[in-house]
């Protein structure tokens, strides 16, 4: 390694040069810049207490709504490893009706394991609203202007991520096991609501003008995705990986077109909607910041991460997301959203979802944690010790296909 790294302190040439070699959406492009600009200024994680985030809600609300609110029963939540999140009671006006809403102020540490757009996630989730279950979306500080951090607020949903009656202390959705009277069920529910979005991107595309739009026959949307990882890669990485070379250069020679135009959830998984437990009904889908128009082959090959799933109780067969076999997940699939899978499409996109994989654990875990830029140091910490797993998988999946 380097006694200096330029990525430690970014110039303007080193910047320049990232936007230029690999052209991304433009409002992902104005993220990662962002990112890229405050980390020369060599900031490091710092807590704020709840007081000091409650005080700069205040301003968000206030600034929407005026003076007449109270905010209260103010409380850390846990979970994810990206963003920090505060839940709290607003008492307030809303459409002349005097409300009891709880809340959820969801910001960005110094710098994520994801850096992506809090307007990007605003305008999804407003978008979705009767689409799938998704938790309202009221307000959103883009530029964080009132927040330390850029942040939205939106309402708290109710559910949980994983039985209750699981002692296992894992990341949420990892080998996630719903058990086998459960897992049916939460299966028909996960593939039907993912078919929903999947089928009605472009319909969806006027509502988020923070995304670029895709086009059918097109491939330009998969390269400029491809591009988002790669950026990421060669400006947070702290050392070489070659097959994250081969890999990319593979993935930009056989970009496919689009056959349809997805909304793509981008983290699409058990472990990021909440369901009922006396219900058994999904009742939010979450962590919507990876979000895009594209293909839907890529949620589909990133449920099927080898990390997602485990074997059934015989140990005969492996579950993707701890639902289903491959082969009935991609049937079940197919048979509730009225879309079809192109295997070699799926077998594409779980190469690049590999190498996305790779560039977030090996690249950004890694600088974040050593740097000091996040609440969630340990855990961003696990994420790059597990990236030797993913080039392994990378390699094989690659091996299939060169």
């Amino acid at each position: 390694m380097q006694a200096t790294d330029i990525r430690d302190c970014p110039d303007d040439a080193f910047i320049e040069r990232m936007r230029a070699r690999f052209p991304v959406e433009t409002e992902i492009d104005r993220t990662l810049t962002r990112k890229m600009r405050l980390r020369r200024n060599g900031e490091r994680y710092a807590a704020h207490t709840l007081d000091e985030l409650v005080t700069a809600t205040a301003s968000l609300i206030r600034a929407n709504v005026g003076d007449d609110f109270t905010i209260a029963n103010p409380r850390w939540l846990t979970g994810g490893a990206s963003k920090i999140q505060v839940a709290f009671d607003l008492d307030w006006t809303e459409n002349g009706e005097r409300r009891q809403s709880p809340m959820v102020l969801r910001m960005e540490p110094t710098e994520s394991v994801v850096e992506t757009s809090r307007k990007r996630e605003f305008e999804l989730l407003q978008a979705l609203d009767g689409v799938v279950p998704v938790p309202p979306c009221f307000w959103v500080d883009a530029e964080g202007e009132h927040l330390p951090h850029p942040a939205l607020i939106y309402g708290f949903a109710q559910g949980v991520t994983k039985p209750s009656n699981l002692t296992s202390q894992q990341v949420t959705g990892i080998g996630l096991n719903y058990g086998p009277d459960l897992r049916a069920t939460i299966a028909e529910q996960f593939l039907e609501q993912i078919g929903r979005f999947h089928r009605i991107g472009a319909e969806l595309a006027d509502k988020l003008p923070s995304y670029d739009k895709a086009e059918v026959g097109s491939n330009e949307s998969v390269i400029r995705f491809v591009n988002w990882w790669r950026r990421v890669w060669d400006e947070d990485r702290r050392q070489d990986e070659p097959l994250m070379d081969v890999a990319y250069d593979w993935l930009i020679a056989n970009a496919p077109p689009l056959d349809h135009v997805s909304l793509v959830h981008g983290d699409c998984r058990a472990g990021n909607f909440l369901y009922d437990e006396d219900t058994n009904e999904i009742t939010a889908w979450l962590d919507w910041e990876l979000a895009l128009l594209g293909d839907r082959h890529q949620d589909l090959a990133w449920s099927m991460m080898d990390s997602f799933g485990h074997f059934n109780e015989e140990g005969t067969e492996r579950l993707i997301c701890g639902m289903l076999p491959y082969e009935e997940y991609l049937a079940a699939y197919e048979r509730l959203s009225g879309l079809t899978v192109d295997r070699e499409r799926l077998t594409y996109y779980r190469v690049l979802c590999n190498y996305m994989s790779i560039a977030i654990c090996l690249g950004t875990g890694y600088r974040v944690a050593h740097a000091a830029k996040t609440h969630q140091d340990i855990v961003v910490g696990w994420l790059a010790m597990v990236s030797f797993p993913l080039i392994e998988q990378l390699r094989r999946t690659l091996k299939e296909v060169i």
